[in-house]
Order: structure tokens, then sequence, then C-alpha cells
């Protein structure tokens, strides 16, 4: 089956950094045909060379930035096609390293589908799973930004410390069922699968090192994600992830489309830039399409449109069925981690799709039980790690996001201050739309 008629997924890779996404991703990448002999051997040399011995000769396939490979992190998003006998992969490898949280929301807000990898590695893995740790950090991202399909990858299998162990492999597995249980997944329908990212054991083929293990190997897991239903029937949204200028083609926009389907012809604006033109033509994995659907990752060009008119954050819609754009709006969150507690005033940095900007906590409306959704409190005081609530948030600059119930895609944010992730929620109702100046053309 070629990739045009196969099931089309992006899939994102997430986990702790170091807890090696991008060595299992590479290795997995090689073991299905994907990346040839020739290049990982000359990625071994190269690792030689660096005096790393051949220790990243998979993790390359992916981490291709020179900063990188002399740091051995993983910094920007990368998007690789991957085939399985059944499905066609966009494969998004997220930085696990805190500097870079950035880059992972943006990653995981357009995923269909994750892999959790988690070091089976004594030490490693609890702190990945610990307070703050970024284990329990991208659990929660990954359920708030919408990623349903989830394996988990408790990577590491050969490390001295656990040596194939059956007895680790159950330690990792219950404490991270009890994790994303209060996430909000369904364990019961979640795969754990032991690996070895560097070695390659249940990649493709069951291990005979852990002939413990029953279950499917991570390819065969992959095989058993499901294409997402494509919302059509919505708005167009299209969340701009970069723009770039290319000599006669003009200004270019890069991004997923969320909802809705674009046509070449079609009259576009971008909110909150409220620049608008028309849809000249459209790309995906550097082939033209005449229409664009949801999951497609597009670049596309907008006659009239210069490159500093628009930015990283904007989302794309028909011109006659805007994105909203919110100077108000009440969120329900849930406090994922903070030292102390959070009252009304507080200002952190607020990311939504690929937005990023300030926004400060207004008002604590209600408390309430994240089960339940009953009120627990009216107008508390403070909130603290755990709780859920209401709340009143206003993005100090405008912000094109709507409310969950209209558009999930566009419809949750998460809150970062001092290095982490503080809280995370969806849009319940935007209670006030910005004014959006005409722009003058």
């Amino acid at each position: 089956m070629s990739s045009a008629k196969k099931p089309h997924l992006n899939l994102i890779i997430i986990g702790h950094v170091d807890h090696g996404k991008s060595t299992m991703t590479g290795h997995l990448l090689f073991d299905t045909g994907n990346v040839d002999e020739k290049t990982i051997a000359k990625y071994a040399e190269e690792s030689n060379k660096l005096g790393a011995g051949e220790t990243f000769k998979f993790a390359w396939v992916l981490d291709t930035l020179k900063e990188e490979r002399e740091r051995g992190v993983t910094i920007d998003l990368r998007f690789e096609k991957f085939e399985t006998d059944t499905l066609f992969f966009t494969i998004i490898d997220a930085p696990g390293h805190r500097d870079f949280i950035k880059n992972m929301i943006t990653g995981t807000s357009q995923a269909d589908a994750a892999i959790l990898v988690v070091s089976g590695k004594k030490g490693e893995f609890e702190v990945g799973v610990g307070p703050g740790g970024q284990t329990r950090e991208h659990a929660y991202l990954a359920r708030t930004l919408g990623v349903a399909q989830l394996a988990v990858a408790i990577n590491k299998m050969d490390d001295a410390t656990v040596n194939y162990a059956e007895e680790r492999y159950k330690e990792c597995r219950k404490e991270m069922e009890s994790l994303l249980k209060v996430v909000g997944y369904d364990v019961s329908k979640l795969q754990f699968v032991p690996v070895s990212g560097w070695i390659g054991d249940n990649l493709i083929k069951p291990s005979p090192k852990m002939p413990w293990y029953k279950g499917p190997t991570l390819l065969d897991t992959l095989n058993g994600f499901q294409e997402p239903p494509k919302p059509t029937d919505k708005p167009l949204r299209i969340p701009v992830q970069d723009v770039y200028s290319i000599t006669g083609i003009g200004t270019v926009p890069v991004g997923r489309v969320e909802t809705g389907t674009m046509k070449v012809g079609d009259n576009i604006v971008f909110m909150p830039a409220n620049a608008r033109g028309e849809c000249k033509d459209i790309e995906t994995h550097h082939t033209k399409i005449p229409q664009a659907i949801p999951g497609d990752n597009i670049g596309f060009n907008v006659r009239g449109i210069g490159k500093t008119d628009i930015h990283r954050g904007d989302v794309a819609g028909h011109a006659d069925k805007p994105p909203t754009v919110a100077s108000e709006f009440i969120g329900q969150i849930i406090v994922v981690f903070h030292p102390t507690a959070i009252a009304a005033g507080y200002t952190p940095v607020m990311h939504a799709h690929t937005a990023t900007t300030s926004a400060t906590i207004t008002e604590l409306m209600q408390k309430i039980d994240a089960r339940s959704g009953q009120v627990t409190q009216e107008k508390p005081d403070f909130l603290k790690t755990g709780d859920a609530a209401l709340v009143k948030i206003r993005p100090l600059r405008p912000l094109a996001i709507e409310a969950y119930s209209d558009i999930p895609q566009l419809g949750r944010f998460a809150i970062r201050d001092m290095g982490s992730t503080v809280a995370v929620g969806v849009v319940k109702e935007v209670t006030q739309k910005a004014v959006i100046a005409e722009k003058k053309t």
C-alpha cells in the first residue's frame, strides 16, 4: 500500500531529557528500513570523532542541528516521514530539555498520537515521575493538548541497573499507570512496552532477553493506532508555526490544519494580525495539493501578504468565518505543580496551539472537583498543586483561541512559569472578544 493510500497520523515522541527518545526513534526508523545502513555508519563515525564512541549514531537521525550534536540534546522539532505496513506517520521528535519545552508544546498540540518514553534506569525513572519531573509534566501536557492515543515505552531495559528484569518493568508500569490515571487516560487501553532503544529490543521484534513480556512490540503498538476523525465540518483553523519568504514564490506560512478545509483560491484571514489574501497554492511534504484537510502539515502561499504581516501564533481561517480573538476568557484549569500557591493577579506565560503570550489570572471564580465537575468552593483565595478551578484569564495581547466546546483543537492551553508547567486547561467561554482594527492594504 502506498503512503498516499495509507491512513496518516502525526506521532510525537515525548519524555524526560536523556530518557533516550531520539536514540529509540532513530533505531526504530533504521529497523523499519526508513533509514539506511550507510547513514547510520556515517553517524557512528562522526560520533566517534567527537569522543562519544557510537553513542549518538541513532539519535542523530533526528538531531541534525550542529548545536544539538555538540550538546547531545534535542532543541528543535523534527518532522520525519515514517511508514509501517498499515500507516503513514509524520513523526515529531520533541525536545525533553527544559529550555526547549515551548517547542515540545507546539509539537504535542499538532499530534494525533504519542509515544511517552520513560527510562527504566534506577534513579532516572524516579526523577522523571517526581514532583516537577518532565515525565509527569509531559503526561499532563499530552492529555491537555488533545493526544488521545498514547503508548508508553519503558526504555533502557538493557541498563546494568535493570538487566531486563520483569520486576523493574512492573514497578515502572505500576507507577506510570497511577500517574496516567490521574492525568485522565484510560490505562486499560494503553500499551506499556519494555524496550531498549540502543540495542533494539522489542522495537520491531519480540526480544529473547525478555521472554516474560507477552505484549506487542513498539511497532505493533504503532500499527494499532487509529486515524482520528477529520473535523472537516468545522470552520477552517490553521495555527501558524513558522513564516518563510521564498524567492520566486513569496510569503509561505507553515502549520497544521486543525479543522475545516482549505482550497487553492480561498480567501484567507490571519488573526489577530487581520492580514487577508487569496490562497495561491498548498504543499505538503514538497508535493503540491489542491486542498488541505485536518491533519495535513502544510506550507501555503497567500497573495497579498508579506512576511512581516503575520507571525507564529496567528491562526488562519476563511475570511467569512474568521478565528475568534479573545481579550478575556474563562478557563477550567488543573494546577500541575506550583511550589506555593496561585492567587488573582498571577501573570505567568500561556501557551495555546503555536501561540505564546503572558496572561494574567484576574479572578479565581470556583474551585471544582476535577472528576465530577461539582463546585467545591466559590471564589477561593488561592489554588495549590492538584486543585481544579474555573478562572478568568486576560492575555496581555489579543490571542486567537476558541471555546473548547466549539473547536476543541484550539480550546486548550498550558500555563508555565519558572521553567515548568504550572497548570493546564481548556477554554470554557470567551467572555470578551478583542477589537481588531482593519489592516490597511
